[in-house]
């Protein structure tokens, strides 16, 4: 896709989108090989308490102390056993849940089929899929000669990998963890000829990412390209020379490298080096395969390049110049140019709606001034991104609040003469079956092809991957998530037609215009046993803010529920609500389960991110507040059984939630948690800081620093409240949000408040992993079943 040139580097735990491949629900490759089912450590009654050390910070004529600055040296021995102190007092807090998260653990493997595949993909001569071995972790790259699987896709049962003859293993997860104790894998690509695997690995946690080459003729690594903090690759057609980003020391990708095989020193000479710290680089190769593009850009400008990838002597030719505000993304098709921009004259500075339009230019008159507008957005479709194919164009829309994809036939593309409205072009909207779900883009990388894959899913239905034929406008189930042991008392019936299961119930498709409605395909989901609403709150400024509510119909009990709210509100990023097989040992229970889609992610337009970033921080904080008392007031949970979860910079939210109105959450879960924020982006020097000025503010700046001082959660917390209790998970290892601001905050948290309720909040150190935590199939259930399980033992079971 075109905006896979915009690096996205966040304090976030995210799947991780710079994977060719991808299985579903496997996009969490980062794992640390343990034995599970620790043994507990004698109960341990009192807390740890952490030395302290006098430091004073000032800034802009504001001078405090911070008595666990210290805690930022990492290596420091003292610091060290305090994370293992904590660990122990938290094992001896949980000690009375062992028996719970056995069987929570137990209940969530029942749920899965002992095998997880992907149907396989046709690209050129070979069938690519991935899938879990039974009994093991983490997936398996796989292809085989198409001409040798006549029959794979005449029926859903067939690609259960028990396949016979000549299937080759390309990567095997499984195999590098058990090597190394801990992988991650960030990116892998197939070179144009199919006999190169470029993939990159992180083995500590720290995300520097090794690149290794794969010869797959012989299946083996080639030995001298083990170079250290690669970011993206991408293949010249060729199939010979490769390219690279590079990061530097806070992990800002910066610099692309260009390699020939079989050259030692080559990459030491920097094709594209970008010096401004506030810019990060990245490639992406065009669908055609034929143009590499270079993309420097910040979270608001861009300024692009072009690297013919069939004739690599015409070096590298700039697009664009950086212009405040403008970014730019580029396709290629048939000698044209297609570039998606927020700019809708060339060289317009700061435009105001953030609204993108296509346009497009000759390759031989490659400058951002030759633009031809082609379509516009309308009042109530906005462009977000595009995937292009020989016959059609793919675009990524947000309409009327909820995200669509169509398609458009490429020939009213290139015979069009002005700009048109997206409703002008004849557009095929992809069916899905309801305005809850969610439509993600799989692989695709045949251009050639004229089917689409996706993957279809909601709170209430499994992954369903389906195949869109754009030329005949009909679309195909291909295979939906398996689901076993649901309920003892619903029988159901799986599309996939692998044996008899409970039944699946069929909704009907979501009404569009200038599509076809198969009436044969049916949509599986479980919304008999569970009930998924979306409702609208009335924020502190009177902004409706969406909430979607899940819980099931037979157990939940109006007003005496527990009940958890999940919230980010970063990034423009869209807080995920799909199919999640684990909740369902919650919902069984009687809990509730809500998401909040507040200010500062995604949203229903343009400005959703904006309204809940920099100055405007605090509109995600009040959206989150309004959202938990809705479901309090509306009789949805008890008033004392709410608690909230958040990831990363969704943690800063829940946080700072918690110290404005510590009486609402009963309960929190912070993973990974962002919350020394003033002090952390008053160092430049740490990862990903001068990058974040643009989402949360520049402390450097007066106006920006008491901002902020408003709502960062270390800075916030009240002397002698009553705190609820809180699980805190950090990691050793984390590069993106540094595994001091856990325990600085759990430490301040104790010294601050109410002594017996801050006896409740836990801190959970990962001694070896990174941001992206542990756990491949087995590991996430174990993750989920112990945070469940400290949900029981604060707010108690249904």
């Amino acid at each position: 896709m075109a905006s896979s040139a915009f690096i996205s580097i966040k304090r976030t735990k995210i799947p991780f989108s710079l994977n060719s491949f991808s299985i579903t629900k496997f996009t969490l490759f980062s794992t640390l090989t343990k034995n599970h089912h620790q043994k507990f450590s004698p109960q341990i009654t009192s807390p740890p308490v952490p030395k302290k050390l006098p430091f004073t910070v000032s800034a802009h004529g504001v001078t405090w102390n911070d008595p666990y600055h210290w805690m930022r040296k990492t290596n420091d021995p003292d610091f060290i056993n305090y994370l293992q102190q904590e660990n122990l007092y938290a094992q001896s807090f949980m000690k009375d849940t062992e028996e719970i998260q056995k069987g929570l653990f137990s209940e969530m493997i029942s749920r899965m089929p002992s095998k997880i595949s992907t149907p396989p993909e046709l690209w050129g001569p070979w069938l690519y899929y991935q899938y879990l071995p039974e009994g093991k972790e983490f997936p398996v790259l796989c292809r085989k000669l198409a001409a040798e699987s006549k029959g794979w896709m005449k029926t859903v049962s067939s690609y259960v990998i028990g396949v016979a003859g000549k299937e080759q293993i390309l990567l095997d997860w499984n195999e590098i963890a058990e090597r190394h104790g801990y992988v991650h894998v960030g990116t892998c690509r197939v070179s144009p000829d199919h006999n190169y695997l470029a993939y990159t690995i992180d083995v500590t946690g720290s995300e520097q990412f090794v690149l290794q080459i794969k010869d797959l003729r012989n299946d083996l690594v080639l030995p001298t390209l083990g170079v250290e903090g690669v970011v993206s690759v991408e293949w010249a057609q060729d199939s010979c020379t490769f390219f690279y980003t590079l990061s530097d020391q806070n992990q800002r990708p910066y610099r692309v490298h260009c390699v020939k095989l079989g050259s030692d020193s080559v990459h030491n000479v920097p094709l594209f080096v970008e010096n401004d710290s506030s810019f990060c680089v990245d490639i992406a190769s065009t669908k055609d395969g034929k143009f590499i593009t270079v993309n420097s850009n910040s979270r608001t400008s861009s300024e692009v390049y072009v690297i013919n990838a069939t004739n690599l002597q015409t070096g590298i030719q700039r697009f664009c110049k950086r212009v405040s505000g403008v970014q730019y993304f580029l396709e290629h098709h048939n000698g044209f140019f297609y570039v998606l921009t927020n700019s809708r004259n060339a060289g317009e500075e700061s435009p105001l709606s953030g609204e993108y339009y296509l346009a497009r230019c000759p390759v031989e008159n490659l400058q951002s001034t030759c633009l031809q507008n082609i379509i516009e957005p309308s009042e109530d479709i906005f462009i977000q991104d595009m995937d292009m194919f020989n016959e059609h164009l793919v675009l990524f829309l947000n309409k009327e609040g909820s995200s669509s994809i169509c398609s458009v036939d490429m020939c009213t593309i290139t015979y069009c003469e002005e700009q048109m409205k997206i409703d002008e072009l004849n557009p095929w909207f992809f069916p899905l079956p309801s305005d809850m779900c969610t439509i993600a883009p799989g692989s695709n990388h045949d251009f050639t092809r004229s089917t689409y894959r996706a993957v279809v899913s909601s709170p209430v239905m499994p992954d369903v991957i389906v195949d869109y034929d754009m030329s005949r406008r009909t679309f195909s189930v291909i295979h939906q998530e398996e689901v076993i042991n649901v309920s003892q008392n619903t029988k159901y019936h799986s599309n996939n037609g692998e044996r008899s299961r409970n039944e699946f119930l069929g909704t009907p498709l979501k009404k569009e215009h200038n599509i076809q409605n198969n009436g044969v395909q049916r949509w599986s989901d479980f919304t008999e046993i569970y009930s998924c609403q979306e409702k609208e709150v009335i924020s502190h400024d009177g902004e409706r803010i969406p909430l979607t509510i899940l819980f099931s119909r037979k157990t939940h009990k109006k007003g005496q529920s527990p009940g958890l709210l999940h919230g980010y509100g970063a990034y423009g990023e869209v807080l995920d609500k799909s199919w999640c097989v684990d909740r369902l040992s919650l919902l069984d229970r009687g809990w509730l389960i809500a998401f909040a889609d507040v200010r500062g992610g995604g949203g229903p337009d343009p400005s959703w991110h904006k309204s809940g970033s920099g100055m405007n921080k605090l509109n995600s904080v009040s959206d989150f507040i309004s959202c938990g008392k809705y479901l309090v007031n509306e009789g949805y949970v008890h008033q004392h059984r709410l608690g909230a979860v958040g990831v990363s910079a969704g943690s800063l939210l829940v946080a700072a939630a918690i110290n404005m109105h510590p009486e609402l959450f009963q309960a929190a879960i912070l993973k990974v948690p962002f919350l020394d924020v003033c002090s952390s982006l008053l160092d430049p020097t740490l990862p990903l800081t001068v990058l974040d000025y643009q989402e949360f503010g520049n402390p450097q700046l007066e106006a920006h620093f008491e901002y902020i001082l408003k709502y960062s959660p270390y800075d916030n917390i009240a002397e002698g409240v009553c705190c609820p209790p809180m699980l805190v998970r950090a990691s050793l290892n984390d590069s993106r949000v540094g595994v001091w601001e856990a325990a600085k905050w759990v430490a301040k948290i104790r010294d601050k408040t109410c002594t017996r309720c801050s006896s409740s909040v836990i801190l959970q150190t990962n001694m070896s992993g990174g941001h992206f935590g542990e756990g491949g199939r087995f590991g996430q259930c174990e993750e989920a079943a112990h945070e469940y399980a400290f949900l029981m033992k604060v707010l108690g079971e249904s």
